[in-house]
């Protein structure tokens, strides 16, 4: 058996058309257009990349951008100005911070500064409760766009056994807690490992679907992982750079080993990933709608 490959880039392209008439909509019925703007502190490589992709698409789909590029050395008092400047801006529906920030912001804080009306990225406290106790909120993309993925491939979660490899508060816990939910596109049995847990493969093997999010090349093998399961790869890792400097990239699973297991799978790059940007731009919307009391 093979596994079927799930596009993230074939069904986030799907999204992309929604959206964009959806906003076309929000412009032409009610006069409304949803705007985002980015903020990137310093000079990371990455986060640039990321930055003018998230700008590019809200050009695409014809989201209204506003893209603020900050010195390293920025004071963190000097980057809450600007976040409470675009908390009060009517024209900015939805305001993202890149991560990491330079060491000497306090993430946490500038996190905790953003209107929660305007948290698209759904790490603001309150979004966070929200999504805890199944209330409608912002919730962070790369785990909504798990979730999407699954919906839109047709992978029944009801019932299933989910097993989420990693913690962290971008993805391990909220992808968690969103498929444990009693809701659509969601109500599983939910296991979460991380770096202390005893014989992982003891768990992942029990996973009807299968998610990964520890930043570790290939570190899931076929025989971790159950015959006909769902595995979703989010991890991405650099494994070198071709002659040309292109970086090579893997995933936190042997792709080639464990396609040959699983009934369904993600590759990486182009499975999880294309997933993140759409779902922002939907709760960029999202956010508009509700600012101009639109259902």
């Amino acid at each position: 058996m093979t596994a079927r490959i799930i596009s993230g880039t074939a069904i986030a392209r799907q999204i992309t058309e929604e959206v964009r008439a959806d906003v076309a909509e929000l412009k032409s019925r009610h006069g409304v257009t949803p705007g985002l703007a980015t903020v990137l502190v310093g000079d990371d490589p990455a986060s640039h990349v990321y930055v003018t992709a998230k700008v590019k698409a809200c050009l695409d789909i014809g989201i209204y951008s506003e893209r603020h590029d900050l010195p390293g050395y920025t004071p963190e008092d000097d980057l809450l100005a600007l976040i409470d400047k675009l908390n009060k801006d009517p024209r900015i529906h939805g305001i993202l911070v890149q991560s990491p920030p330079p060491p000497h912001i306090n993430e946490n804080r500038v996190v905790c500064a953003i209107d929660p009306r305007k948290d698209v990225d759904g790490f603001h406290p309150v979004s966070v409760g929200r999504m805890v106790i199944g209330e409608p909120g912002f919730l962070p993309c790369t785990p909504r766009g798990v979730q999407v993925l699954l919906e839109r491939s047709g992978i029944e979660t009801v019932g299933a056994e989910v097993v989420v490899v990693g913690r962290s508060n971008i993805i391990g816990k909220p992808v968690a807690n969103i498929l444990l939910q009693k809701a659509k596109g969601a109500n599983a049995t939910v296991t979460v490992c991380h770096s202390a847990t005893r014989n992982i493969a003891e768990h992942t093997r029990r996973a009807d679907i299968l998610i990964t999010a520890i930043g570790r090349p290939k570190f899931i093998t076929a025989d971790m992982v159950k015959e006909g399961a769902v595995v979703i790869d989010i991890g991405i890792n650099e494994i070198g750079r071709t002659p040309e400097g292109k970086r090579i990239l893997t995933g936190d699973v042997d792709f080639e080993a464990v396609k040959e297991k699983a009934s369904a799978i993600t590759p990486v790059p182009g499975g999880a990933g294309p997933m993140t940007i759409v779902i922002l731009m939907s709760n960029t919307i999202k956010a508009a709608k509700m600012a101009a009391g639109v259902q």
